[in-house]
């Protein structure tokens, strides 16, 4: 484990109830809010869902929060499609960065796809945001059309 890696004490990856609502939400905003220019009113509203929102996703799949020293720090969610996973709302707070808890969150998240049998995972994202797609990539992940939302697809 490199020094920039946190301890297992210190990280709790769990699934998200309706109680944790406004943490995930507040996450996602925090996380993006740095590239709030390079959206769309409506594509920054998709990305940085309001609690209410949080529930409803809630109800269409898993969502996992991630908490270091007990304060929330990063969220996923997935949504099953047939044979395929849609991963979605992956965010991490920047003082949460280069932790590796994006990969630990990816963990929980192929673990569930494989306890359901999905033959692919997919998400997409937006050329802007590098950092998340160098991630994905080194994950396995792989460019699957250019455009202004970028789909990346693992078999």
């Amino acid at each position: 484990m490199s020094s920039a890696e946190p301890k297992d004490a210190e990280l709790e990856i769990r699934l998200a109830t309706a109680e944790d609502a406004a943490s995930i939400s507040s996450v996602l905003f925090r996380s993006f809010i740095e590239y709030k220019s390079a959206y769309t009113a409506e594509g920054f509203a998709a990305t940085c869902p309001e609690p209410e929102q949080i529930k409803k996703r809630l109800t269409e799949g898993p969502v996992w929060l991630a908490l270091l020293q007990g304060t929330p720090v990063a969220t996923v969610s997935a949504v099953s499609r047939g044979e395929s996973l849609y991963i979605r709302g992956m965010a991490a707070l920047p003082e949460a960065r280069r932790l590796r808890i994006g990969e630990r969150l990816m963990t929980e998240v192929e673990t569930f796809a494989s306890s359901l049998g999905c033959q692919h995972l997919f998400l997409s994202t937006t050329p802007f945001l590098s950092r998340a797609i160098a991630l994905y990539e080194r994950l396995g992940f792989r460019n699957y059309r250019e455009s202004a939302v970028r789909i990346i697809a693992r078999c």
